[in-house]
């Protein structure tokens, strides 16, 4: 094996997920939680374009390949894991930080990766880090989703692993690049797939509103952060102008949006949001462009900040008060009011606010759509934004801030708290306000404006006769305690269906299988030893014992032959030189 000197930024969270115990044990964790993200964050700016070249087992391998799409992930990646440490300072267990860095480092991984075996190692680290996530949390549903999560992951990496394996059988190529529409085939869409699944793209989305819910506080904060953005990262990579994920893309920004409005858990809400918001990024991959991927870049960098600040808010509430129901809450202003500052904030930024984030990224997809003539897509994508506003920007506040006062007693969240919210507000506040400095980073030259006289007037148009509506639909947009079926209903059954399956027909197959061979195989088996018992006594062992009492008889015959007289040998010698020579002259 041959490989280049490298240190990859994912080897400094691996380097300090393994510490983490040490670090406990010194007194400095906190310091280590921040030290590690800074280090990464300063790092990305001095990678090569290439690094990382490995020779394995006959596989060229490359651990890092950066450009331009990249990067934008990596910052913001770094970032991300920077405000999610900072959050979580005040959580004591080592396990639950050493499960954060793994999972940050399998995203560093996957992005970097320019080969798809070094992006499978990683993909599947992801996937078993980010499961501790939820089982942190101990609870019985906690830990029935983390395993639920775990399937369908492990499902989705099968199906890439499957892909992989059809792609290195046709062209013995594993290098990670872009595909076609034209020439794709099983190897490439199983690939797809396995991308698909992690970007919780319908009908296989459901582990997501499954799972983060039931993560624990700081989990549900890092996870709503990487795997999905993973996600669009690679489907950039790979799969731009794929008209497929165009069309699932919109559906998804809509599907999410629906069942947003109709929950009542404020992580469920939020969960929901991460399926609407990807689907806007999806739908920038599908339509390919370079408008367009550089909106799914802008949106995912800006996402991931606005989405953190708005779990990291529910988070709080749920530390602080227990609850995370819409229907339990209400009227905390007056105990939270930093927090709903910052929650506000998160909530008019994912509704694309002027002046915030979200209105210099998502417009940038909508208008690609446009530019492309997709109308049906635009279309779409904005009745997604007029349900983000409805259900983010003012349900979700209104109805855990304002509204009816729940009588909750609470307090302000910790200091760290706030300060990772403060981070994530400032950060929605100043690319809303300087939306140059994320459009330099975007993998392609910026020729597009969000700060137009037209687009301020449609979306002041649309906020407004969403709050009218809100205005007029309050009390039958009150939340109440209901739980809302999704597309997991068929696999928590399935699974239920296949439990009951294995503990009926399975089990009295197998005690059937276990009597017949009660009865009839120990009685043939009992028999066939039997057999083979005899054969081996009345048989081998004859054989045997009856040669060796032949070799013994001549050897006693010889052995009377041996009189010990020198007479008698010479003797028979005369005797037998005697025959020898008749012979000879008979002959």
């Amino acid at each position: 094996m041959t490989a280049s000197l490298f240190v990859h930024p994912a080897s400094w969270f691996i380097l300090g997920a393994a510490l983490m115990p040490v670090a406990r044990r010194l007194g400095v964790m906190k310091v280590w939680l921040v030290l590690i993200p800074l280090i990464a964050l300063a790092r990305i700016h001095f990678l090569p374009e290439s690094f990382g070249l490995v020779e394995y087992l006959g596989f060229d391998l490359q651990f890092g390949r950066v450009d331009r799409l990249t990067f934008v992930f990596l910052h913001v990646f770094a970032l991300m894991a920077l405000m999610g440490s900072i959050f979580a300072l005040q959580v004591k267990e080592s396990g639950q930080h050493i499960a954060a860095f793994l999972y940050v480092a399998g995203s560093f991984g996957v992005t970097l990766a320019g080969d798809y075996l070094t992006l499978f190692i990683f993909w599947e680290l992801m996937a078993f880090a980010s499961t501790f996530l939820i089982w942190y949390r101990k609870k019985k549903r906690s830990i029935e989703a983390g395993y639920r999560y775990l399937l369908v992951h492990t499902a989705g990496g099968l199906a890439l692993l499957a892909g992989i394996f059809l792609l290195y059988h046709s062209g013995h190529d594993l290098s990670f690049g872009m595909f076609t529409q034209e020439g794709a085939g099983w190897a490439e869409y199983l690939v797809m797939i396995g991308f698909m699944l992690n970007a919780a793209v319908p009908p296989i989305h459901a582990w997501l509103p499954d799972a983060y819910p039931e993560a624990t506080v700081t989990g549900a904060v890092f996870m709503c952060a990487f795997t999905t953005k993973t996600a669009v990262y690679v489907l950039a990579r790979a799969f731009p102008g794929f008209e497929v994920l165009a069309i699932l893309g919109a559906v998804m920004a809509l599907y999410g949006v629906a069942y947003a409005v109709i929950e009542n858990d404020a992580r469920r809400i939020l969960a929901y949001h991460v399926v609407s918001q990807v689907g806007y990024m999806v739908c920038g991959v599908g339509i390919g462009t370079a408008m367009a991927i550089n909106g799914t870049a802008a949106h995912a960098y800006a996402h991931i900040v606005y989405k953190a600040l708005l779990f990291m808010g529910a988070g709080a509430v749920l530390e602080m008060t227990g609850r995370s129901k819409l229907s339990e809450l209400g009227g905390l202003y007056k105990h939270m009011p930093w927090t709903m500052f910052f929650t506000v904030i998160g909530g008019i930024a994912i509704s694309g606010f002027p002046l915030t984030s979200g209105f210099i990224s998502k417009s940038m997809i909508v208008a690609a759509a446009g530019n492309n003539h997709q109308i049906i897509l635009l279309v779409m994508l904005t009745l997604a934004g007029v349900g983000t506003f409805l259900s983010v920007g003012i349900k979700l506040p209104y109805f855990i801030w304002f509204g009816r006062d729940s009588g909750v007693e609470a307090k302000e969240a910790p200091w760290n708290m706030q300060l990772a919210m403060a981070m994530a507000a400032f950060v929605c506040i100043f690319l809303g306000v300087f939306p140059g400095a994320l459009y330099s980073m975007l993998p392609y030259p910026v020729e597009y404006h969000p700060y137009t006289a037209y687009h301020l007037s449609e979306t002041f148009q649309i906020f407004g006769f969403t709050g009218l509506g809100f205005y007029l639909m309050v009390k039958y947009l009150k939340p109440h305690d209901v739980s809302n079926l999704d597309l997991d209903w068929f696999y928590r059954k399935g699974s239920l269906r296949f439990l009951g399956f294995a503990a009926g027909p399975v089990v009295a197959v197998n005690e059937w299988v276990s009597n017949v061979y009660r009865t009839i195989g120990t009685r043939f088996t009992m028999a066939a030893a039997r057999a083979f018992s005899w054969f081996d006594k009345e048989g081998i062992d004859w054989t045997i014992d009856g040669a060796a009492r032949g070799v013994v008889d001549g050897g006693d015959r010889l052995r009377r032959l041996q009189t010990g007289r020198i007479q008698h040998y010479i003797g028979g010698a005369v005797v037998a030189l005697l025959a020898v020579l008749l012979v000879v002259v008979l002959i």
